[in-house]
């Protein structure tokens, strides 16, 4: 049976979930665009046999974004996933169907929960607390370091994630902390390590 990638984004202009699916034969062979079904905004694919070029809605900071990707990143393995360049948090999803699928899920929810709490909280109040009780308990067994050899940092509290921050080289660690997942993601890690400067 036929491989079969996924595209995932939220649209800009209603906050619905688009995914689409298309084979990668298909793919391989021709552009593809996957269409919200409020039809104000496409995810366009296009290939040149060795990348592919994705032009993405943002529902994130609401622009369009352009991505290249090598064809075996998108056509094999679980897939990738592309950030927006403004809110440094994943925008869309192409890959495997139950990855995409699942990224999506998480993606929603966080954009839901943005929009209908206070600009100033946190995404998730009691995700935050966890998180930083989870930081505090690694902290407290030397578990954070930077790649730099120093093991002083800082940290800086923002609405759905936490930056780790070397007090040496300035190099940073971004933590996502606005969801279950991004809670279990931490409590599996016995250490940190921020990538240092070089």
């Amino acid at each position: 049976m036929e491989e079969v990638r996924s595209f995932g984004y939220l649209c800009p202009q209603c906050g619905k979930a688009v995914l689409g699916s298309r084979s990668a034969f298909a793919l391989s062979a021709a552009a593809a665009r996957i269409e919200c079904e409020c039809g104000r905004s496409e995810l366009d694919v296009e290939t040149d046999g060795v990348k592919f070029h994705l032009r993405v809605p943002c529902g994130l900071c609401g622009g369009e974004h352009e991505a290249v990707c090598r064809a075996d990143e998108l056509l094999r393995g679980r897939g990738v996933g592309l950030a927006c360049p403004e809110t440094k948090q994943l925008c869309c999803y192409a890959g495997a169907p139950e990855e995409v699928r699942r990224h999506m899920e998480e993606l929603a929810l966080r954009a839901r929960k943005e929009k209908a709490d206070d600009p100033g909280a946190f995404t998730d109040n009691v995700i935050m607390y966890e998180v930083l009780s989870e930081l505090k308990e690694i902290a407290a067994r030397g578990g954070i370091s930077c790649t730099c050899g120093s093991r002083e940092y800082r940290i800086q509290v923002r609405r759905m994630c936490v930056d780790l921050t070397c007090a040496h080289c300035g190099g940073k660690l971004r933590l996502d902390a606005a969801t279950d997942e991004d809670l279990d993601r931490l409590c599996c890690q016995m250490r940190l390590t921020i990538r240092g400067k070089a």
